[in-house]
């Protein structure tokens, strides 16, 4: 073999050199001078022009940051693409849901290989006993031809009539959460509207023909106003909600006998009930609206159930009668217990189905009136996520649950409550030879600084070695009193067949502990969640699940704060963050009362007003807090039409953030221009290729490319 001389090795590299593409640059946004002045301070934004949406400045900018991430990614693009038809190919593309019986016909989606959206359909009963799928198909919704020329289309509200003959629906196909809604007549076809803009809720009045609906501020997004409406008439205003803390909606009760307006705000519940027979009548408060009181209501056979938590932390359930309901009526049927949150519990002609959780666990218990015994559902795993599938029928014994973990697919059930015994009624389809067998999901417990215990749910392949050189995926939210429940995800099998651990961190600020757990993640105590993030991240290390190196996080809205936060502290501790629509510019959006969402959110992150609560805030806003360091890789992703969190957020945090690190790791900016919501794309196979360009970046930066 024939060594090249030194020389002729610099001169190829030279070669090499010149012919190669230079290197993207990124995009450099102006700074332009502004300054706002709160609490006798001054704070200068030289990105705040970025708020200008629609302007050509704004949209060059956003598009030249997509053309940046493109060009950084293109060498992860067959990855992407091999990903996307790897988790593609785990889908029953053509598939059924269970059939669900209410009143006179079973109801059921379904969805076509190559078509984006499911389409709504119901079939009549017939004398057989279940679901009799030879039985005529009608067509309630096709959202495929609903969308069609449309590049984004969600359905919020569906409602059929009592008397089967009519659907009322909303759609919106902006992404920003517009609303409108519709009537279609079930027997031709036909469709009126909109009737009405702005919707958020609706429900039937039981004589068929009465429809209720809210709608919301066109500013704030508020769901303030409550309207009635017979078709072909004007609409009538019932009830205007003045308070801007508070949010409204309708609906009714399990019974259906009466229609319920649940107003509420982060602290305070109030409940407004009205016979769903005479719907021109009055709305009558249960309990006068009360600071500090949360409640809210159903009904069986002339009593009021209420779940309150007055004198009860993790609430409470009483019953009153329907005429009266004053606590000096009311009748203990659930007591407070300190280590459990009671949920709620569904109403049924004969049976009850409380949920409950505990130990960051979900529990359902069942009731039969008659006797008063009582029944636990039991579920075979160590982590779980359990819920209430959707039993509309009132008068049946037959209740339907969902089941999953980490491990098991999506499951239905059918409990018999009166024999209490569980079928399986269907579970979502694994193709490609999924077999729950090789994996393995645990529940870890991390001490944060303060001596919490913080729960961990975790899952890996069977012979996962814990040397600290694994890949894992940190996933957490942690805000609104939301916990994130252990789900199965078939997409993230791409993630644990390439030898990662995927695991979620039930940090401070959900529910998963109960009520007190979201307390101590709310207001002057949001800290909480970012330091309960980081020291399970720790504890993930000192247990040899990973290595800093080795360690990637995500997070979306109020978790791509966390995200931002977390990264803030201890940038040395990650090495690559995903966050999506991340909520980043916490003073300037929450010192806007103009903007969505804002006024009502003062009771879960404070009043920046006033000015402990600013300092506080101030203290971990992730766009105030950058500063000139290192940090990880960070990928983040929004939508130009987001409602829920503006897309400046994320566009001026990145374009700080350009300006201030000092590491050569990416940091791309990938904005959906065309319509999509705070949840991305509406399209099933639209919103998958996204999963797959998110995966195949995260995996690429700990060196995984195949």
């Amino acid at each position: 073999m024939i060594r090249p001389a030194p020389l002729l090795l610099v001169l190829f590299s030279l070669v090499n050199l010149m012919a190669a593409e230079p290197a993207p640059k990124p995009p450099v946004a102006p700074q332009r001078p502004h300054v706002d002045v709160w609490h006798g301070r001054s704070f200068s934004d030289p990105f705040h022009w970025l708020r200008q949406k629609g302007t050509k400045e704004v949209e060059d900018h956003l598009r030249a940051e997509n053309a940046y991430t493109e060009a950084m990614t293109a060498d992860q693009k067959p990855f992407a693409e091999a990903l996307y038809k790897e988790m593609l190919g785990r889908i029953q593309q053509t598939d059924l849901s269970v059939p669900v019986r209410r009143g006179a016909y079973w109801y059921y989606s379904r969805t076509v290989e190559g078509m984006q959206y499911p389409i709504r359909c119901r079939r009549p009963a017939t004398a057989t006993r279940g679901y009799d799928g030879k039985a005529p198909e009608e067509v309630l919704l096709d959202q495929n031809e609903l969308a069609k020329g449309k590049k984004f289309l969600s359905i919020n509200a569906t409602a059929v009539s009592d008397d089967d003959r009519r659907l009322l629906f909303s759609t919106d196909d902006t992404g920003f959460r517009q609303y409108r809604l519709f009537i279609k007549d079930l027997a031709s076809g036909s469709i009126q509207g909109p009737l009405a803009e702005r919707v958020t809720s609706v429900t039937w009045a039981s004589d068929g023909r009465t429809v209720l609906y809210v709608t919301e501020d066109p500013v704030t997004k508020r769901s303030d106003t409550l309207w009635r409406l017979v078709p072909g008439s004007p609409a009538v205003k019932v009830h205007e909600e003045k308070d801007a803390l508070f949010n409204i909606g309708i609906g009714r009760t399990k019974d259906r006998k009466l229609l319920e307006l649940a107003i509420r705000s982060t602290d305070t519940w109030e409940a407004r009930i009205l016979e769903a027979e005479r719907p021109g009548g009055a709305f009558r408060a249960v309990l006068p609206r009360e600071k500090g009181h949360k409640y809210d209501i159903d009904h069986r056979d002339g009593l009021l159930y209420i779940r309150t938590n007055k004198g009860a932390k993790n609430f409470r359930m009483v019953t009153a009668p329907l005429a009266d309901p004053s606590p000096r009526n009311w009748t203990s049927f659930l007591e407070h217990r300190s280590d459990v949150l009671l949920e709620g519990v569904e109403l049924f002609k004969d049976f009850g189905v409380v949920t409950e959780k505990a130990a960051g666990l979900r529990r359902l218990r069942v009731l039969e009136f008659a006797s008063g015994k009582w029944r636990d559902i039991a579920f075979p795993e160590p982590v779980y996520m359990a819920y209430g599938a959707g039993t509309p029928e009132y008068d049946t014994r037959q209740f339907r649950y969902g089941y999953q973990s980490m491990v098991t697919p999506s499951s239905i059930y059918a409990y018999d409550m009166e024999r209490g015994d569980s079928v399986l009624l269907k579970r979502q389809a694994v193709l490609g030879g999924y077999d729950p067998a090789n994996y393995v999901s645990e529940r870890l417990w991390a001490t944060a600084r303060d001596g919490v215990k913080v729960p961990l749910s975790i899952v890996s392949r069977k012979g996962f070695r814990r040397d600290g050189k694994a890949p894992l995926w940190l996933y957490a939210y942690g805000s609104y009193g939301y916990g994130t429940p252990a789900a199965f995800s078939s997409n993230n099998l791409s993630l644990l067949d390439r030898g990662f651990a995927f695991a979620i961190a039930h940090v401070r600020g959900g529910d998963e502990m109960g009520e007190a757990w979201h307390d101590d993640g709310m207001l002057m105590k949001k800290q909480n969640t970012f330091l309960d993030f980081i020291d399970c991240a720790e504890h993930l290390l000192k247990e040899k699940w990973t290595s800093a190196e080795r360690l990637v996080i995500e997070g979306g809205s109020a978790g791509g704060l966390l995200m931002g936060a977390v990264t803030n502290l201890r940038p040395d501790l990650f090495r690559a963050v995903h966050s999506a629509v991340p909520f980043m510019d916490v003073i300037n959006t929450m010192m806007d009362a103009s903007l969505p969402l804002t006024v009502q959110e003062y009771l879960e992150w404070g009043n920046p007003n006033e000015k402990a609560a600013f300092d506080f805030m101030l203290s971990y806003s992730p766009y105030d807090q950058l500063a000139r360091k290192a940090y990880p890789a960070i990928l983040v992703t929004s939508s130009y039409n987001d409602s829920q969190v503006m897309y400046w957020e994320p566009a001026k945090y990145v374009a700080k953030l350009r300006t201030l690190k000092t590491d050569g790791n990416p940091l791309l900016l990938k904005m959906k221009m065309e319509p999509a919501g705070h949840g991305g794309a509406s399209g099933r196979y639209d919103a998958l290729r996204d999963k797959a360009f998110e995966m195949a970046w995260m995996m690429s930066q700990v060196g995984i490319t195949r």
